[in-house]
């Protein structure tokens, strides 16, 4: 599509809305950046913007109403949508309605790059596993990025792509709501467990924009998907891609899998299966990381790496920061930040991956969750859960509920740190992993994390 002299309205101001712009602005488009929230500042958001002191770019905040939107709407040939926004908006309908196409920041970024796209989704261990594969990727081709929910919008490298570039994509559901076109040459979707319904409503809903990432595959390409998982491995009936599975309970006829402590692939027509590695050489902990780490050799050995390439990378990782990061041990208390596990799946691998007595910091912003089956996961190891945020009564109330009665109510961040202090004992740990997004108390989960860390470290 030539963007060049038409009029592109992106919507939300974040930092996806922000490199959509500069992509924009380079391709010559005329740039309105709409934002709803009219407290924002237009002259700071225009300073982080490359080309914001371009005429081409106009900025405008707070309800669109009456002539102003309805002049706004009919002169504009394209909308780009920030992952963040919500697709159902009244406004967003207007737009449809009148016809107007609407891209996600991602679908703009694909149909503006070149070279191949790798892309992972999955409700838990999309980061690791994206991470893991991009260093696999950097050591196997010339030109690679990793962009997408790991931090690094697709469309601020877009530009920067060639014909033999490979981009490593993290796809969240928001990311893959709003794709027309986008069609990596492999994708993974990981697992599926609840998650984000305070956006989607429904659990068909957010399993329809997972399954997104391959809507566009053909037989040419490839889906990994975990064997293990009810939700994905139904979706290998239903996709035109070719289907390759990860297993960590069960030997595969073709793919890879977990055989004692052997990751074990074996490709289509192979008798014998090569082993990548051991568990016990990986520098990650727990059989969710031993998934990503298969899931990310399975699409690096589809894309046709060498599997030399290949196990020197996966030995060499040292995994992601905030994700079971272990930060210090303090009189005789470890601490660990699992400041990533955003919801109950995530946090329960959080508290499985504990082998001593943990006090536990839990709560957050309120994603509509149910946390039976986490608080069902402390399996004895919880010594006190120390709670935060808009979810603290909800999680106590739950937690009484499955006869976990151990809960101390915090209003602030630092009241709950001081009160694990003095709580644990040599011998336990201290372990961040809420189990809730951080919205509310932080802008996202890496500052929480970071947070956590300067305490902890000061003490």
């Amino acid at each position: 599509m030539v963007v060049k002299d038409k009029n592109v309205l992106v919507f939300g101001s974040g930092i996806s809305g922000e490199a959509a712009c500069e992509l924009l602005l380079k391709e010559e488009a005329k740039v309105v950046l709409y934002d709803g929230n009219d407290k924002l500042n237009p002259e700071e958001i225009r300073a982080k913007i490359e080309g914001g002191d371009s005429e081409s770019l106009e900025i405008v905040l707070g309800t669109l109403e009456g002539d102003r939107k309805e002049e706004l709407l009919d002169k504009l040939s394209l909308v780009v949508m920030s992952p963040g926004v919500p697709t159902d908006l009244p406004i967003v309908n207007e737009m449809r309605e009148k016809g107007l196409p609407i891209w996600g920041e991602i679908e703009l970024a694909y149909v503006f790059g070149k070279g191949d796209v790798l892309a992972i989704t999955g409700t838990n261990g999309k980061t690791t596993t994206t991470s893991l594969l991009g260093e696999i990727m950097k050591n196997y081709a010339q030109s690679s990025f990793v962009v997408g929910n790991i931090g690094n919008p697709y469309t601020s490298i877009a530009l920067q792509t060639r014909e033999d570039s490979v981009i490593v994509a993290e796809m969240s559901s928001f990311q893959l709501e709003t794709i027309q076109t986008f069609r990596p040459r492999v994708s993974a979707i990981l697992n599926i467990t609840p998650d984000h319904l305070n956006r989607h409503h429904t659990m068909e809903a957010y399993i329809e924009a997972k399954e997104n990432i391959a809507k566009n595959q053909t037989p040419e390409d490839i889906c990994v998907l975990n064997y293990e998982d009810d939700e994905t491995r139904k979706m290998a009936d239903e996709f035109q891609a070719s289907v390759l599975f990860f297993s960590s309970k069960h030997k595969l006829e073709q793919g890879i899998y977990l055989d004692g402590e052997d990751i074990v692939y074996k490709p289509e027509k192979e008798k014998e299966g090569t082993v990548i590695c051991k568990t016990g050489e990986l520098q990650i902990l727990g059989v969710h990381n031993y998934e990503n780490v298969m899931a990310a050799v399975a699409m690096a050995a589809a894309y046709g790496v060498d599997l030399d390439v290949i196990r020197k990378s996966v030995l060499a990782f040292k995994g992601v920061e905030h994700r079971i990061e272990y930060v210090a041990e303090k009189n005789g208390v470890v601490y660990y930040n699992d400041s990533k596990g955003t919801n109950p799946d995530a946090a329960i691998k959080g508290i499985q991956a504990m082998n001593r007595p943990t006090i536990l910091i839990g709560g957050g912003y309120d994603k509509q969750s149910d946390f039976h089956e986490w608080i069902q996961s402390f399996d004895g190891k919880v010594r006190y859960l120390v709670l935060i945020g808009a979810t603290k009564e909800q999680i106590q109330k739950e937690a009484a509920e499955c006869g976990f009665h151990d809960c101390i109510l915090k209003d602030t961040f630092e009241e709950a740190l001081d009160t694990c202090v003095e709580l644990a004992r040599p011998g336990d740990a201290v372990l961040l992993s809420p189990a809730c997004a951080s919205w509310g108390m932080f802008p996202n989960y890496e500052v929480r994390g970071e947070e956590f860390k300067k305490y902890v470290n000061a003490l």
